[in-house]
């Protein structure tokens, strides 16, 4: 193994999420699954960023040639790597992945999402040994055997896990029992210049929205852990008090329809007509530009069963708009109650319609609390702070290989 040298050049990350950062003089792989939406995908694409312009040399490497993010990645074509699995069950992508990871001269392999996990576990066994940081990213699902077994088959094979919640962190040690020394928590963070108050009149316009229609958002994809029939129930109980309001579903079926999703996606559409609300709810799919979709919000709310860090929270507090979100995971965390927005229990539509009406219902507590989640989240979960606490664990972890205390 190459001893990476490693400078202790500590600054304070700003919050906007410029400047120096934490220096590493080392070449990491981002390895992951996809580049499709989603939150991963997109912490990637903004930790890649991040560490470039930080000067630490950082690739990304997709199992997928499925890649639309990558169109956010800075100078993508010096930086993003395909190594296409061939087959669901394509035994040599690893292989494959090493002899990368050789003529890149990588030191360390951060990967995201299950397959990606796997291959890298197995292919830093092979040719240059690198280090190897898998990721959890959500929390209190139900693991498939094939899952559990190969994640217990190659328990040696990595250095750290990163979580983004603690509750992802308590979650690993419950269901796989990973030694808690190898376990670190990062929370997700977010561009703030990207993501920032702005006019959303234009997507109001397009949507032929009068300028007194109030408008909810939930920004995710459709996966059943986001749990949309509590969103559409919820809506239905607002609507019973103020009848100028829409709904926006923001995101689509995952690429393939996987995990059930397409099928999911169309349970959820007929439910709307089912409940007589096909002219309260809009489905946008995905979309560019979503900080302006943020900026048409008066609130935006998240109504999943489980999650790791939601993406959606962070962009949303980050655009000024305030949340109301269920206690899952650490959204208590996430979104200080009372400062930044609500979080209600679990299914309880009752409670999250309360919070919605009463931010609807007042416009100056609505923006004065949009403007405090905007500072929380600058201040807690920029990019810039999410990028220094991981390269911290990157520096521990090469540090722990090298023998250096």
């Amino acid at each position: 193994m190459t001893t990476v040298a490693i400078r202790d050049r500590c600054a304070a990350a700003d919050g906007a999420g410029k400047g120096a950062g934490v220096g590493l003089d080392a070449r990491v792989v981002l390895l992951i699954s996809n580049l499709e939406y989603g939150g991963a995908q997109r912490q990637v694409i903004e930790l890649a960023n991040y560490l470039n312009a930080d000067r630490l040399r950082a690739y990304v490497c997709c199992l997928s040639d499925y890649v639309p993010l990558a169109r956010d990645l800075h100078d993508a074509d010096a930086c993003l790597k395909i190594v296409a699995k061939h087959s669901r069950f394509d035994v040599f992508v690893a292989r494959r992945l090493s002899r990368l990871f050789d003529e890149l001269g990588i030191d360390l392999v951060h990967a995201f999402l299950f397959d990606a996990e796997i291959a890298a576990r197995v292919a830093g066994r092979l040719g240059r040994r690198v280090a190897v940081i898998g990721s959890e990213r959500n929390t209190d699902y139900t693991m498939k055997s094939r899952h559990a077994l190969a994640l217990r088959c190659t328990r040696r094979c990595f250095d750290a896990i990163i979580a983004n919640s603690h509750a992802g962190k308590r979650f690993q040690m419950r269901s796989l029992g990973i030694d808690e020394a190898r376990l670190f928590v990062v929370h997700n963070g977010v561009d703030v210049t990207r993501f920032r108050p702005c006019d959303g009149g234009g997507i109001r316009r397009e949507l032929g929205l009068g300028a007194e229609v109030r408008v909810v958002g939930m920004f995710c994809s459709f996966k059943r852990q986001k749990n949309h029939a509590m969103y559409f129930r919820m809506a239905e109980r607002v609507l019973r008090e103020i009848d100028d309001v829409v709904f926006l579903c923001v995101g689509s079926a995952m690429h393939s329809g996987l995990q059930g999703s397409d099928a999911y996606q169309d349970r959820m559409i007929s439910m709307v007509s089912e409940m007589g609300l096909t002219n309260s709810v809009r489905f946008l799919g995905n979309r560019d530009g979503i900080a302006a979709v943020f900026g048409l919000c008066d609130v935006t709310v998240l109504t999943s069963r489980r999650e790791g860090t939601p993406n959606a929270l962070l962009e949303s507090m980050a655009c000024g708009v305030p949340v109301v979100a269920t206690d899952v995971a650490d959204n208590a965390i996430v979104v200080p109650e009372g400062e930044a927005g609500y979080v209600v229990a679990y299914d309880d539509d009752a409670a999250m319609a309360d919070r919605v009406l009463s931010l609807l219902s007042d416009d100056a507590a609505r923006c004065e609390m949009g403007e405090r989640a905007r500072a929380w989240v600058t201040r807690e979960f920029s990019v810039a702070a999410m990028a220094t606490r991981t390269i911290e664990v990157y520096r521990r972890v090469l540090r722990r290989r090298a023998g250096v205390r």
